[in-house]
């Protein structure tokens, strides 16, 4: 059984996606990525998808189409990252150094983690064939 972590690619009403920078461990310390974590014993994905969001960000989110399969991470993890969408609260960094709203113009202006960043290609692409959160 693979270790699972979860991310959300947290899209606005304009379209554009929140990044998060990493605060620790120190190896990956100022990278940006999905919000997300651990999928913890006896939890469905989505359930601590909408867990991590509120722990990490304050803010209660739907998840809707998933971005590409299970995407290798380091330890034996795999990651599964979702469009998602807010549906309640305004999201702050609780547990990052900072957010930041990413046009797609934008996407790239941040130093994405190596594991995230062929997610964020994987999502350009979805989101360019308009697939969003409904």
């Amino acid at each position: 059984m693979d270790k699972i972590v979860v991310g959300a690619a947290i899209v606005d009403g304009t379209g554009r996606l929140l990044a998060a920078q990493r605060a620790e461990p120190p190896e990956l310390a100022g990278g940006w990525e999905f919000p997300g974590g651990k999928v913890d014993p006896g939890e469905d994905d989505r359930t601590a998808l909408i867990r991590e969001c509120r722990e990490e960000l304050g803010v209660l989110v739907e998840a809707g189409e998933q971005v590409g399969g299970d995407w290798p991470l380091a330890g034996g993890y795999v990651l599964r990252v979702w469009l998602a969408r807010i549906v309640e609260g305004e999201p702050e960094a609780k547990e990052h150094l900072e957010l930041r709203w990413l046009s797609m113009g934008e996407l790239y202006e941040v130093g994405w983690l190596p594991a995230d960043l062929p997610i964020v290609r994987a999502l350009q692409v979805q989101l360019d064939e308009g697939r969003t959160v409904t």
